[in-house]
């Protein structure tokens, strides 16, 4: 009987080891649960829906890690970053994409590849035989969730995301608001125009603050804890951090000049991010919420320009899960107490939808390898995808781990780089050279 990889979870890991696997000549089953079981935020039964922002970040791949991790991807022909390019929106020096249009080509694309099939059910056990990938995410199902605890024998760690609102760009005042990337980034007019800023006085600014710290927000159940991850930080927990902490993050003003008050420097600046390649809705970045929504109309029309702004979606919240991969997870992800089982995506401890996708790009490489009867030598730790997997298989101290972003600070060290401040532009591009020539070398012993 020819022999199936199946995969539960259809998001950014799913989809990106499924396609993996399938061009490996792997016959792939993708078991996803929605739409016939809902989640607090997806919206649609789409395949790589995008939940949270519209963005991929960086795609800088010289000298950010999350742009070196896109270049690994689009070298690996990963259909995450081929769907990105696709459908990329204006975004300065960031990947961003038209949401919708993004989710329906990787759906498309899976859907007409004669290796893969789809079955929509909710997968509540975890499977005994077989060859599966777990890529359910942050919002892993209650019932696999309780599966997954009572085969390791530990509670899933846990933390909360926050969802950020999209406004309406026609309800936004452009008397007050004006087009500019920061530092005017970009190649094109298009790109240097690319986000909406919304400019505060110092006075609207600490009264933005009062507003937000004294809004209702939302309550936790009995039992949960607000175990934030740092990257996705609702304002208002950063706003309890201290007064300036939004200034110094979300809202710093710096790189921005007010085109309809150009001699008058904005104390704090709030950025929107174009959401669709039509330019109607815009995303707040950077501001994930627990307020409540009542509360979030109001404190979000104190901001100049959006008085009278209306919301596509407001913010939210929701509980993210994930395993400590350290203690439970081999080399090649699987779990260690059940080896036909690998885990990829968010789920392992990664953050951010194109760290997931790349896990699950390693994830469906290494299954269709192994089901193939092929080795597959281990990624360099001095590439991106390498740093990543290594610090989630061992690499992390288990007693802390925590969901954690690529970054340049899991690369292993280069000789002879001068380090601090001043140095960090020459030491970011030897990572990156040097994360180009071992990722491509790993690539070709696979050929």
């Amino acid at each position: 009987m020819t022999q199936e990889l199946h995969i539960i979870g259809g998001g950014m890991a799913g989809s990106e080891a499924a396609w993996q696997a399938a061009n490996a000549g792997v016959k792939v089953v993708i078991h996803e649960m929605r739409p016939k079981v809902e989640t607090f935020a997806h919206r649609t039964g789409n395949l790589g829906e995008m939940v949270c922002s519209n963005s991929f970040r960086s795609d800088d791949h010289e000298q950010n890690a999350v742009g070196l991790l896109h270049w690994e991807m689009r070298q690996a022909n990963g259909l995450i970053m081929q769907m990105a390019q696709k459908h990329r929106l204006p975004a300065g020096g960031a990947l961003a994409v038209d949401r919708d249009p993004f989710s329906e080509s990787v759906t498309a694309a899976l859907m007409a590849h004669e290796n893969v099939s789809v079955s929509y059910e909710e997968i509540t056990e975890l499977p005994t035989e077989g060859h599966w990938i777990i890529a359910t995410g942050p919002l892993t199902s209650e019932g696999l969730g309780r599966a997954i605890q009572a085969e390791t024998g530990a509670e899933a760690l846990a933390f909360f995301d926050a969802i950020a609102p999209i406004v309406y760009f026609d309800s936004v005042n452009m008397d007050k608001a004006w087009m500019q990337s920061r530092y005017d980034k970009g190649e094109t007019e298009e790109e240097r125009t690319a986000y909406l800023n919304c400019p505060m006085t110092k006075d609207q600014y600490e009264a933005f603050i009062d507003a937000l710290l004294a809004a209702d927000k939302t309550e936790f159940h009995e039992g949960e804890t607000a175990g934030y991850f740092d990257g996705c930080l609702p304002i208002e927990v950063m706003a309890e951090r201290g007064r300036e902490t939004l200034r110094f993050g979300p809202m710093k003003p710096i790189g921005l000049t007010n085109a309809n008050d150009p001699d008058n420097k904005p104390y704090a600046v709030v950025q929107l991010r174009r959401d669709n390649a039509l330019g109607t809705l815009f995303n707040i970045v950077g501001f994930q919420t627990k307020m409540k929504y009542g509360a979030q109309k109001e404190v979000f029309r104190m901001i100049p320009g959006l008085e009278d702004a209306e919301f596509a979606r407001l913010g939210g919240i929701h509980r993210n899960t994930f395993i400590n991969s350290p203690t439970l997870l081999d080399a090649e992800m699987r779990l260690k107490s059940r080896p036909n089982v690998r885990f990829a995506g968010q789920i392992t401890g990664v953050e951010g939808y194109v760290e997931s996708a790349a896990m699950g790009l390693l994830a469906g490489r290494l299954a269709a390898a192994e089901m193939q009867g092929r080795t597959i030598d281990g990624i360099p730790n001095t590439t991106a995808m390498g740093a990543l997997i290594t610090h989630i298989t061992g690499g992390a101290d288990a007693k802390t781990f925590q969901p954690m972003n690529v970054n340049f600070g899991l690369f292993p060290p280069l000789d002879g780089m001068r380090g601090g401040r001043k140095g960090r532009k020459e030491r970011y591009k030897g990572y990156t050279d040097r994360a180009k020539i071992d990722f491509q070398q790993w690539l070709d012993g696979q050929s």
